[in-house]
């Protein structure tokens, strides 16, 4: 039987003959797939959450003898620091899986395996963009049910489209980690394969 060394969509080489040939092709294929998924899952997320924002009239009661004073109030992910870390977390992710990809892409065809680094930064950025989600849902878990042990009400019965789009924006990126922990968890599996032939 003939033995194939190919290079695969992660930057290493794949060895095998037959249909093992074939599954690390098709594996290969797949990591692309979820690596550009990432990078528009991503870039999606850091977008919606930018741009979440709502203007609403608020009565405001300055004296009790005074009728409430109707007030705009601006919600707006930048004005929450928990939100500002998400959105950066998703660009810096975006920039890196965009990145990595055309890596890869360019690389496919190279002897030189660029697997390890590669996976070693999307670990990195699996744990970057689970941070980020999880300030995010923490503070969105505030204000759609706020918390009454310190008086902090909701505010999402006030601002429901902002906390809607800063809902799709943290599912959307949790999606792309979900997929991002998928590539590295394919990359052990693919170096721990290559180690042991």
């Amino acid at each position: 039987m003939e033995s194939a060394v190919k290079q695969g969509v992660n930057g290493g080489v794949r060895h095998g003959t037959g249909d093992e040939g074939k599954t690390q092709a098709g594996a290969g294929f797949s990591a692309g797939i979820l690596r550009l998924l990432v990078v528009a899952m991503t870039l999606v997320a850091a977008l919606v959450m930018a741009t979440a924002s709502e203007t609403q009239m608020v009565s405001i009661v300055v004296a009790p003898t005074l009728p409430p004073l109707p007030v705009p109030v601006t919600a707006k992910a930048t004005y929450s620091s928990a939100f500002v870390y998400f959105i950066v977390a998703n660009a810096i992710a975006f920039a890196y899986s965009a990145c990595s990809l055309a890596v890869v892409v360019l690389k496919r065809g190279s002897r030189r395996g660029s697997i390890l680094p590669i996976s070693i930064l999307d670990a990195v950025m699996v744990g970057l963009l689970f941070s980020g989600n999880g300030a995010a849902a923490a503070f969105g878990v505030l204000g759609r049910y706020g918390n009454s042990h310190v008086g902090w009400t909701k505010v999402c019965n006030v601002f429901g489209r902002f906390c809607e789009q800063a809902t799709a924006s943290i599912v959307v990126s949790l999606i792309a980690s979900v997929n991002l922990l998928a590539l590295v968890i394919l990359s052990m599996v693919g170096l721990h394969r290559r180690s042991s032939a």
